[in-house]
């Protein structure tokens, strides 16, 4: 059996920045086993897997070690693959998920994501994030990630995490974030319990930051920096319970798995 792989760079202008995603058009679902060894395989934060067509796809994410409910930065490389190899020409497609249907629009270069909102709530921070941080944020929420709100960008570019207790904490991942000095907000996010130690670049956390970020400034159109060490931009707009999350792509690899 041979599929086709793409590898796009995500939230990028060039290659070697933003993230690294997996893109595997099939014809059929193959076993669950089986994707998830290939997303281990690829050893990227995320491999996509997408079925259909005509504008229409069926989409799936996995990263090394599981599936998870919704990826930004991997939407936007699988549209990215509909929009240039698939179906050429086309800029419009919706991609059918575990968190609903997704809707992706190629404007001006940018690629938009419709994205749902993760709400969030203020909580205490548990001693697991404290330590896992290594510092105590001015303010803590939890969504489906923690939330860590500092004071300054310098803080969040200091950060230098224990992964092994942020591993242990109860949420997918763990968001740091503070106002930019050159944009809006900046943020960097750790998931080392889905084997994702620093994501370059986290489109789905931006479902949380947009509406909290736009609540904050009091706007809601935004632009965001992600600071892991590939780097990666973002525009956001808050729009009461769905987020737009754009960025670019570009492509990095073009080949083939033999199975």
């Amino acid at each position: 059996m041979r599929i086709p792989l793409y590898q796009i760079d995500a939230f990028a202008r060039e290659v070697f920045r933003g993230n690294p995603a997996a893109v595997c058009p099939l014809d059929d679902w193959l076993p669950d086993g089986v994707l998830q060894s290939i997303a281990a395989e690829n050893n990227l934060a995320e491999t996509a897997f997408l079925v259909g067509g005509e504008g229409r796809y069926r989409l799936r994410w996995f990263t090394p070690t599981r599936e998870v409910d919704l990826c930004g930065h991997a939407t936007l490389a699988s549209a990215h693959v509909v929009f240039e190899y698939l179906e050429p020409g086309r800029e419009t497609v919706v991609f059918d998920s575990r968190s609903g249907p997704l809707a992706v629009e190629r404007r001006e270069g940018l690629i938009t994501l419709d994205f749902p909102v993760l709400p969030y709530e203020a909580v205490e921070p548990p001693a697991l994030l404290v330590e896992g941080l290594g510092r105590t944020p001015t303010a803590t929420y939890k969504s489906r990630d923690y939330l860590a709100v500092f004071d300054t960008e310098e803080e969040i570019v200091a950060l230098r995490p224990d992964m092994a207790r942020l591993a242990k904490l109860d949420s997918l991942g763990t968001i740091a974030t503070a106002p930019g000095r050159s944009s809006d907000f900046v943020s960097r996010f750790f998931a080392p319990q889905a084997g994702i130690p620093e994501d370059p670049v986290t489109g789905s956390a931006h479902s949380t930051l947009t509406p909290y970020w736009a609540e904050r400034l009091g706007k809601t159109e935004l632009h965001a920096l992600q600071l892991s060490p590939r780097g990666g931009e973002l525009f956001c707009t808050a729009r009461g319970e769905r987020v737009s999350i754009a960025g670019r792509a570009v492509r990095y690899l073009e080949g083939t798995i033999c199975l």
